[in-house]
């Protein structure tokens, strides 16, 4: 269908007239009809496989419709963020995103600096793109294409691999773009805080909603109230229409009348999505007054200390959030909390009634030939929530295993499955206290839906860290941040909070630089000492040495993981060799993360 206009008219970019796409025998595009008009933003939302990348590449001429027509405006520009990315490995960052200028061009453009400090922080400019991580290529692909001028700007998952103050910032950077916007994003926030317009694709269609986010569930929801409403009516006058014909002559009757309410009216009568005062009382009777605690602990990685002097305590029911940059510790946190971490100093002490399950960001301990179906089984046939029990194929139904997928290998599932069914394996172990970390990643906003009101009605304690701000707002009661004060600090005011004092920092920060231009992007400048350095101490040639070496290793750690990549992918049916390889790569990733703090500590003391 089309998208209504509202306003002035604009000028459409690109048209879809009756386009039709299919893969196999599986039509993902039947008969489409849209237009995308100058300057407007459009979120995409739809399941995994419900085609919104297909419709993405219908769009940018990618791929070529079965039927119908396609028709671009004359000499548009398309900058398009794909999933993959397109860098030349032989280029160096500096080549790929910023086409070689040197710092001192780039850093005199505001716009150019800020997308710079914001996206390549952390990352050496002059650093060879054949050594990037795939969060630093994803970065680097998105910076360049921001960095350069478009009519139709076309982001797939863009805030993958961004922090919650990245995000905010992309968001707010995007809306002050004058080119038009297409984006497909799970993030919610996101959505909310850029789109104009929602399109969701389903079922071989496009269904278009006016709003982001937050409206599109509103409009969605009212048209399934009227469609329900139509239904009972359609249903009562079949039920009326019997009766007459068994009473003989008709009856006269008045048709109902229903009233369309206000968005607002929609949902004022709908109680609050979790009971919090039930949930804590069974999560107390499950768990005990005590379940973990943080006491006076000291934590440290490499050079940096995360935490100094903690005193952190989680109690039954509770439902947090922690938020931080990129580095700030907040997966070391949690795997204190799990006990996978000792402190420096101090000591965490668990309930002996906790029972404990931990979703970390890596997809393993999973057994590539089991059967999902099987596998679940094999764990618990039932489990309980504070509303009742609830089976192990009502869950799998829940999280969207169905059909054929029910009997599936667990090797054949996609990231997105395989993250949904690790979810849900650590979710029938029946835990008290459970740790997410960064729990959003590859899925989709349907099976986002479902893991929020699954984990409405569970009772336990709840500790979350995660970049998606809506997940966080949806599923938590309160915010906690690791500021680089070595504390855990709570946010009031939540994400909202964090974010200014965040920027307070950095604007604090700027004040004190001296004015240099390139001070907030000094992990992604060269290497060579400010002006202001004092040139031949002890301390800055000790800091010249420790940057030559660590940039040394970060080259070589590069290098590795590109081999173990590409053992990997060898390797992608044999679970000891791939589960050895995950942890080779999984050190490289924790020796490259004290390097780079051990880099940013040594460029600082440049200047």
């Amino acid at each position: 269908m089309a998208a209504p206009r509202q306003g002035a008219p604009r000028a459409n970019l690109v048209n879809l007239e009756k386009v039709s796409k299919s893969y196999g025998v599986r039509p993902l595009l039947t008969d489409v009809s849209l237009g995308i008009g100058e300057g407007e933003r459009i979120g995409i939302v739809g399941r995994n496989g419900d085609g919104k990348t297909t419709l993405l590449e219908v769009l940018t001429g990618i791929e070529e419709p079965d039927t119908g027509r396609v028709s671009r405006s004359r000499g548009l520009l398309v900058g398009y963020l794909h999933q993959g990315d397109a860098l030349d490995d032989t280029h160096t960052v500096r080549e790929a995103v910023l086409q070689g200028r040197a710092d001192h061009e780039w850093a005199a453009e505001t716009a150019t600096r800020e997308v710079v400090e914001v996206l390549l922080a952390g990352i050496e400019l002059d650093r060879s793109v054949h050594g990037l991580s795939g969060g630093e290529r994803r970065r680097c692909s998105l910076a360049a294409l921001l960095l350069d001028r478009h009519d139709l700007l076309v982001l797939d998952e863009p805030t993958n691999h961004l922090d919650v103050e990245a995000v905010a910032w992309l968001a707010r950077h995007v809306a002050g773009l004058s080119s038009a916007l297409l984006v497909v994003t799970h993030d919610r926030w996101f959505l909310d805080a850029v789109c104009e317009w929602t399109w969701e694709v389903h079922d071989g269609v496009v269904d278009v909603y006016e709003g982001g986010y937050a409206a599109f569930t509103l409009a969605k929801a009212e048209r399934s109230r009227q469609a329900a409403a139509n239904e009972a009516r359609r249903a009562n006058l079949a039920r009326k229409e019997l009766a007459w014909l068994r009473r003989g002559a008709p009856a006269r009757t008045s048709k109902p009348k229903f009233r369309i309410d206000a968005a607002n009216a929609l949902i004022e009568d709908e109680p609050p999505p979790r009971d919090s005062l039930a949930l804590q009382r069974f999560a107390t009777q499950r768990l005990g007054k005590d379940v973990v605690d943080l006491e006076h602990v000291d934590l440290s990685r490499g050079d940096k200390r995360l935490l100094r002097d903690a005193t952190w305590r989680l109690g039954p029911g509770d439902r947090v959030s922690i938020v931080g940059v990129n580095g700030a510790g907040k997966t070391s946190v949690l795997n204190l909390v799990a006990g996978a971490l000792a402190p420096d100093a101090g000591r965490v002490k668990q309930g002996r009634t906790v029972a404990l399950a931990h979703l970390t960001q890596q997809l393993d301990g999973l057994d590539p030939t089991a059967r999902v179906l099987a596998a679940v089984e094999s764990i618990r046939r039932v489990t309980r929530t504070a509303d009742g029990e609830v089976t192990a194929s009502s869950l799998l139904e829940r999280f969207g295993f169905t059909g054929d997928r029910l009997t599936a290998r667990i090797g054949d599932l996609s990231g997105g499955e395989r993250r949904r069914f690790q979810l849900l394996c650590l979710l029938l172990e029946e835990p008290n206290v459970l740790l997410l970390d960064e729990p959003t990643n590859d899925l989709d906003i349907e099976t986002l839906q479902v893991l929020e009101d699954f984990l409405d009605g569970w009772p336990g304690t709840l500790v979350v860290v995660s970049h998606d701000r809506y997940f966080l707002e949806r599923t938590t009661d309160s915010t906690w941040a690791l500021l680089g004060d070595g504390g855990i600090s709570m946010l009031p005011r939540g994400v909202d909070e964090y974010l200014e004092r965040r920027a307070a920092s950095v604007a604090a920060a700027g004040s004190g630089s001296s004015g240099s231009s390139g001070s907030a992007a000094a992990p992604a400048a060269t290497a060579a000492p400010a002006g202001g350095a004092r040139a031949g101490s002890a301390e800055e040639r000790a800091a010249r040495k420790a940057l030559a070496r660590v940039e040394k290793r970060l080259q070589r750690i590069g290098e590795e993981e590109a081999a173990l990549n590409a053992q990997a992918a060898e390797a992608a049916q044999d679970y000891e060799r791939l589960g050895a390889i995950g942890a080779q790569l999984q050190a490289l990733a924790e020796e490259r993360d004290t390097l780079e703090l051990e880099w940013l500590e040594a460029a600082e003391i440049l200047g």
